[in-house]
């Protein structure tokens, strides 16, 4: 009866000091690799590279997602406006809902699957073939030759890749309104007259600390990686889960300060 009884305690126990160790160390690395580019020598070309990784690559995927998400939504505001002979409202409630949320956490979203992953297998990949340790070897420090460029590149470009999207979204919400009979003048006139800067400001403030989260993730289970190529799946996978939880809860709480 007792083991019964302190089975689960232990196991809550054990997870709990697991999850402090692992945030602990996630926040030291993270705080390593932003202090380090204060310093030279400064990675400027290797900064570009990820740059381009992270926004240049990432723009289709994010055009096309701003502006399906921009469309559906406009079509499923107005069927519920046209309720209550609302429809002047569609243009400013399609485009605060797209610069302060779907913005932001889309794009966040979808450049974690696709930059927070291939950094997390990049580096765990170096990670069990040794490289980085190659790398402490010949008197490099990997968190600054590695980690600071993409944890940088991710603070920058995601608040610009967050802008497209807003603008295609509402671009695409606008045909969409049109091709349903709103007059394309109050659709914009609208806009102008309920959207106010901080709630542009705000929407690019999150995507910058999105971008933060998922490539410090991506970089974090990357570089503590163990177990072979097998523990590579594993750090791959839980980073893009991990961002995704955490984009979502940070979100959730930096809404809740701002607006």
């Amino acid at each position: 009866m007792l083991n019964l009884i302190t089975s689960p305690l232990a196991w809550i126990g054990r997870t709990a000091i697991d999850t402090i160790f692992h945030l602990g160390r996630y926040f030291i690395l993270s705080f390593q690799a932003i202090i380090m580019a204060v310093f030279p020598p400064w990675r400027i070309r290797s900064l570009f590279r990820q740059m381009e990784l992270v926004g240049v690559d990432s723009l289709f995927v994010v055009i096309l997602t701003g502006l399906f998400t921009g469309g559906v939504f406009t079509l499923q505001i107005i069927y519920g406006f046209k309720q209550f002979s609302a429809e002047s409202m569609v243009g400013p409630t399609v485009a605060m809902a797209m610069t302060r949320e779907l913005g932001p956490v889309l794009t966040a979203l979808m450049v974690t699957g696709r930059v927070g992953s291939a950094m997390a297998a990049e580096l765990s990949s170096m990670k069990v073939s040794e490289q980085l340790d190659a790398l402490t070897v010949m008197a490099a420090d990997p968190v600054k030759f590695l980690l600071t460029p993409r944890i940088i590149s991710g603070i920058i470009m995601l608040p610009m890749l967050t802008a497209i999207a807003n603008a295609v979204g509402v671009v695409g919400g606008f045909f969409v309104a049109v091709g349903r009979g709103l007059d394309p003048g109050q659709f914009a006139g609208r806009i102008q007259d309920m959207l106010v800067m901080s709630d542009i400001f705000n929407g690019l403030t999150k995507s910058a600390f999105f971008g933060f989260i998922l490539t410090s993730v991506g970089c974090y289970m990357g570089y503590f990686t163990k177990g072979g190529a097998e523990g590579v799946g594993r750090s791959t996978t839980l980073a893009v889960v991990i961002s995704y939880v955490s984009i979502l809860v940070s979100d959730f709480m930096m809404t809740a300060v701002m607006f």
